[in-house]
Formats: C-alpha cells, structure tokens, sequence
C-alpha cells in the first residue's frame, strides 16, 4: 500500500475539493444564494485544482504513473490554487470594510470565499508536499484502476456538469453575469418565470 500512497492521495484530493463542491452547491441550491461571478471563478479554479489530482488517477490507467505525470498533475492543482487563491483574496478585499456585510450568509463564521481561500491554500500546502516527497510516492509496479477510482473520476465528472448546468441557468442567453444576481435569468429568458 505505500508504494502506492501518492495515488491513493490523489484519490483523497479529488474526493474533498468535490465535497467542498458539493457543499457550496448545496447552499445554492436549499438557502437559495446564488454565486456571483466571482464565486463561479473560484468554483472554476477549485475544479481545475481537482483536475490535477484526476489527471494523476487517469495516467493509472496504463498500469503505471511515472513521476512526470506526477508533477504535471501537481503543477495543475498549483496553477488552479494560485488562481483561485487570488480570486478570494480579490473577492475577501472587496467586502472587508464595514459595514459591508460579505456576500452571502456566513457558514461557521466564515463567507464562502473566505473557506475557498483557506481551501485553496491547503491545495497549495499539499501539492507542494506532494512534489517534494514525488520520489518517494510515486512507484514503478503496477497499478490498479479500480472502482474507487472510476468513482471518484465520476464524482468529479458531475460535478463539473452539474456546476455547467448551474452556471449555464443563471447566465441564460447573456454574455455578463450581474455582479450581485437575484436570479436564474434562462428561466426568465424563456419566458417561464415574468
């Protein structure tokens, strides 16, 4: 099982930003609060953090995962938290002074952005880590691609439709999102909703 902890790791990588996902998805859809632009790029950026990590599950395919794979996929997640990270900090700036009261209701004390920031530094941390120990954690035997990782490669396959789907509702038929949106504007452009 050591030799193949830095693929069980990416397993584990996927499967929280997914969560994490998830979990923003599930405050816009039953406390109705809908992202702004700038959530959606930090959604993005967290996608393409979990796309790192997938792209390290999906080179298993062939059986083995070589270092470059390793670091290409790492080097992705850097790139996405790098990015990400500033977009929170941009968004956390934006709503600093008071009396602003933040954009969206606070979970456990902290506005969504605030948690993507925290998020995308622990990416940061972690593929850092992961490229220092890349040696060590990546094996030249064997490896299996199984139904974990068919399951986790399906979760963040959803997710990503899903956030598609989502993104696509608020937009409608406008190149622009509203910097502050009350509503999902394909359902008024088709006419469903007056």
């Amino acid at each position: 099982m050591k030799k193949h902890l830095g693929f069980w790791i990416a397993h584990f990588n996927v499967l929280v930003v997914c969560l994490v996902l998830l979990g923003a998805f599930s405050i816009q859809l039953i406390e109705h609060e809908i992202p702004c632009p700038l959530c959606i790029l930090q959604r993005l950026a967290m996608m393409l953090c979990a796309l790192g990590s997938t792209y390290v599950i999906l080179q298993s395919r062939a059986g083995v995962l070589s270092l470059n794979d390793f670091a290409a996929g790492y080097g992705m997640s850097i790139l996405g938290a790098v990015c990400g990270a500033a977009i929170s900090t941009r968004q956390i700036l934006i709503h600093i002074v008071p009396p602003d009261p933040g954009y969206g209701d606070p979970v456990l004390g902290l506005h969504l952005y605030t948690w993507a920031l925290v998020v995308f530094m622990v990416v940061l941390i972690d593929s850092g880590l992961n490229l220092m120990f890349a040696r060590e954690l990546v094996s030249e035997s064997p490896l299996e691609f199984n139904w974990p990782s068919k399951a986790i490669v399906g979760l963040m396959g959803a997710v990503i439709l899903a956030n598609t789907i989502s993104i696509f509702c608020q937009e409608g038929l406008h190149w622009i999102l509203p910097d502050d949106p009350t509503r999902y504007e394909l359902f008024y452009d088709l006419g469903l909703f007056s």
